[in-house]
């Protein structure tokens, strides 16, 4: 892979080719640098690029939530193979997410838009499609990052509702009505932290990856070092299979356990989409992308290996009256006092994780608002005068996520949650990868990140895997499925789609027309800085087409 690629507009470089800049002066040209790339894609800039490099990484890290994340779906792999399910069902997975990142990471680094998948979509397909992929892989976005974000703060609920039954020794069980509603308060919570000014998001962004990096290490050395005479042996941990699924084919089985990895690793696109918030986005973007995606999946690995460890009896976990079976593990372990204490840190890191999401949903509806393709749009793309950040499209995020919460009340409502976030996303994720390798193949101009001629075989794994995952999460976590234990994914997907489909066949399809400009493609901004500062700005292209 080369780092080494074209940028679609210009950026200030030393005689290496790579962006220089120490002081104050050199960074501003960076930004004006990125300014004037965003207008050649096409969109004036409207934010303030308040994200450095460590502070982009740390976001799309954060927004996976690991050690929050793998407590909150640990009941799929223990349904789905047990141990086995615990420690292949997630490595497995993450093998090919990695094509999808890398693959992602390219597109990123090439338009580093707020725009991002959509915006990729339109520039990749032919011209007479190119309105409808784009509104296809951003309904589909959107439908993912609004279900993730109630799908995060749901889990979040279900977590200070375990808190609160170990604590009182089981004397509070909160329903769902309770749930829902401290869902709502959750939600509100992130309404009012996703308003506030870039400066401060990103900022928080640190206190965010500390804490989540943190609790995991701590909940990594706490299982296997006080597991005791419950651990079980390196044999049973990595090869012992229960089928719990009622499923008769083991396999299948098994290959359920995926939904855990697959709806940790969700989000990484985040990275793009405050690419506009970035400063030297170009660069920035893809190296958090892949970070985020390679920490996450080694850290959850490490997590789930040490679970395994720590599990004596898969029955007895999925037998706990506890909402979520990591919280019965921890429990078990460490007793009441110490499942408490590390279970109140792992609260807090799924909390910063919904809030970040929250963040990275409300720029997907600020940009596609930004085109005009979501109804009232006039009042969804309008930056707010003070913190300069779409405080309109946060509400709706918001409200849209309380919406889709109501299917709390089902007793699939994690497994809907997860699927239709999953679904969306990385429906999203690979339209623009199958556009980069068909009809765009010779249409993108790499920025710094490039995977050169390898982005053929990456991207057809990254397209099998997603076309197989899709089908895989609209099945149903057990056989002879009711109407409590139905998964509801398909019900969210379906509604979205027949919704969009019906608007683009009526009207759509006659004014949509893929990504509006709302600024000639000139180097104005570096012209206007060379003009009020000096600067010399050398405007050669890093590398060549």
């Amino acid at each position: 892979m080369s780092t080494e690629g074209t940028l679609s507009g210009k950026q200030p470089a030393n005689a290496t080719g790579h962006a220089d800049y120490g002081g104050s002066d050199d960074i501003a040209v960076v930004r004006h640098a990125d300014d004037a790339l965003l207008a050649q894609l096409g969109y004036k800039s409207e934010f303030r690029r308040e994200f450095s490099l460590v502070e982009t990484i740390a976001f799309a890290f954060s927004i996976m939530g690991v050690v929050a994340s793998v407590s909150s779906t640990m009941s799929f792999p223990l349904v789905s193979g047990g141990h086995v399910g615990m420690i292949f069902g997630w490595l497995i997975p993450c093998f090919f997410v990695m094509t999808i990142a890398a693959s992602l990471a390219e597109l990123t680094s090439a338009m580093p838009t707020s725009a991002g998948l959509y915006y990729f979509s339109a520039k990749l397909a032919p011209p007479k499609w190119a309105p409808l992929a784009s509104w296809i892989t951003g309904w589909a976005n959107v439908t993912g990052q609004v279900a993730l974000v109630c799908s995060i703060d749901f889990t979040c609920a279900q977590m200070i509702v375990t808190a609160l039954s170990v604590g009182s020794d089981g004397t509070i069980n909160l329903g769902a009505g309770a749930t829902f509603g401290i869902l709502l308060a959750i939600l509100f919570t992130h309404g009012l932290v996703c308003s506030a000014a870039t400066s401060v998001i990103a900022r928080l962004n640190i206190f965010y990856v500390l804490i989540n990096v943190g609790t995991t290490i701590a909940a990594i050395v706490l299982l296997l070092s006080n597991s005791g005479e419950q651990r079980v042996s390196t044999e049973t941990a990595f090869t012992l299979f229960e089928n719990n699924t009622g499923w008769a084919n083991s396999g299948w089985a098994f290959l359920l356990a995926f939904t855990s990895p697959m709806w940790t690793l969700t989000g990484y696109d985040s990275a793009a989409h405050i690419s506009e918030e970035t400063s030297n986005a170009a660069r920035a973007a893809p190296i958090a992308i892949l970070v985020g995606v390679g920490a996450t999946a080694t850290l959850g690995w490490l997590l789930y290996i040490a679970a395994s460890f720590a599990t004596a009896s898969v029955p007895d976990l999925l037998g706990t009256t506890l909402p979520l079976p990591m919280g019965q593990l921890f429990l078990n372990v460490l007793g009441k006092r110490g499942m408490l204490a590390i279970w109140s840190l792992i609260i807090v890191v799924q909390y910063v994780t919904g809030a970040a999401q929250g963040v990275d949903a409300s720029r997907v509806v600020f940009a596609f608002a930004r085109d005009n393709a979501l109804p009232g749009s006039r009042w969804w793309k309008r930056m707010h005068p003070y913190t300069h950040t779409p405080v309109n499209a946060v509400w709706l995020v918001i409200v849209l996520a309380g919406l889709c919460g109501l299917l709390g009340f089902s007793e699939t409502a994690l497994s809907s949650l997860a699927g239709a976030s999953v679904i969306g996303l990385y429906v999203s994720y690979v339209t623009p990868i199958f556009l980069r390798i068909t009809s765009g193949r010779d249409k993108l101009k790499p920025g710094p990140f490039s995977l050169g001629k390898y982005y053929m075989p990456i991207g057809i794994v990254a397209v099998c895997w997603v076309t197989f995952i899709v089908v895989l999460l609209v099945f149903p976590p057990e056989v002879n499925p009711t109407a409590a234990t139905m998964n509801y994914t398909i019900v969210i997907i379906m509604a979205v789609f027949i919704f969009a489909s019906v608007w683009w066949v009526i009207s759509a399809r006659k004014w949509f027309k893929g990504p509006v400009k709302t600024v000639e493609g000139e180097d104005s901004e570096l012209k206007e800085y060379d003009e009020k500062k000096g600067a010399q700005v050398d405007e050669r292209s890093v590398g060549s087409h």
